[in-house]
């Protein structure tokens, strides 16, 4: 699976502990006392990120993808660091911020201005935990789905996403799913909706469609658990209505009274 965001955040957190350390031991307790909160701050995503534990809703992120006062404040280290992190990989990659990976449906990054955003007038679905909605997209349909970068959407969220999509492409809009390079989540969201519309037959004929569209896609495994998770319990609901519709024909008569209909009348 790789190394995950758990791993990489503690490392970070052990980093500035030595940083803090290091200063403290050479008598600038003042200017080490930052470092000391960075560490704690990363110590604590890194905890909570960990598949054990798994709680995006720690940093707070609301539903409209703003983020409380007490969330930035308490979480700066951390929320300003991802997205520092993220600006200087997306200006080393040359990767475009986002891809049509069929008619209406693009698949990218974290927009963080206009024109990072497909054209139409995109219904977003945004799967990071980590990175907040732009102000200026307010116009826009929008659902967030928080997850950890590197984690997976749980399959309830996958097809609570999925339904709300295919009711927005019903409206003839663009969707455009994004995390925070358009390489993991939002990817295995775009996989179960491509399914989902009829585009292709399952998540993996799904993965390599994108693939060709976008070459640097990522999904591990944990991604690939959740879909197929996702699509047991998709395949698994139409079968389970089918035995139901079986069964309350079994109970009935030509007629159109059901068996216990009839039992009923029998003991009158």
């Amino acid at each position: 699976m790789g190394v995950g965001i758990s791993f990489l955040i503690g490392l970070k957190a052990a980093v500035m502990f030595l940083f803090f350390a290091s200063l403290k031991s050479f008598g600038f307790t003042l200017l080490s006392i930052p470092f000391l909160y960075a560490s704690l701050i990363s110590l604590l995503v890194s905890i909570a990120s960990h598949t054990s534990i798994n709680l995006p809703m720690l940093l707070g992120k609301n539903s409209d993808g703003s983020f409380p006062i007490w969330s930035i404040i308490m979480f700066s280290p951390y929320l300003y660091f991802v997205r520092a992190f993220s600006a200087l990989r997306r200006l080393r990659s040359g990767e475009a911020s986002y891809s049509e990976v069929s008619e209406g449906f693009y698949v990218g990054g974290w927009p963080h201005s206009l024109d990072k955003l497909p054209p139409g007038n995109p219904a977003i679905i945004d799967c990071t935990c980590e990175l907040p909605r732009k102000l200026e997209f307010s116009g826009h349909a929008y659902l967030c789905v928080p997850t950890w970068d590197t984690r997976a959407p749980k399959p309830s969220e996958i097809e609570s996403a999925v339904q709300w999509a295919c009711r927005k492409r019903a409206q003839n809009r663009p969707v455009f799913i994004h995390c925070a390079y358009g390489h993991g989540r939002s990817v295995a969201v775009m996989c179960a909706l491509l399914v989902a519309v009829g585009v292709v037959e399952d998540w993996k004929n799904a993965e390599r469609l994108i693939r060709e569209r976008r070459p640097y896609i990522r999904m591990n495994a944990l991604h690939r658990k959740a879909l197929e998770e996702w699509s047991k319990d998709r395949l698994s609901s139409p079968m389970k209505n089918r035995e139901m519709d079986v069964s309350s024909v079994i109970m009935s008569d030509p007629s159109g009274s059901s068996r216990s209909a009839r039992t009923a009348k029998k003991s009158e």
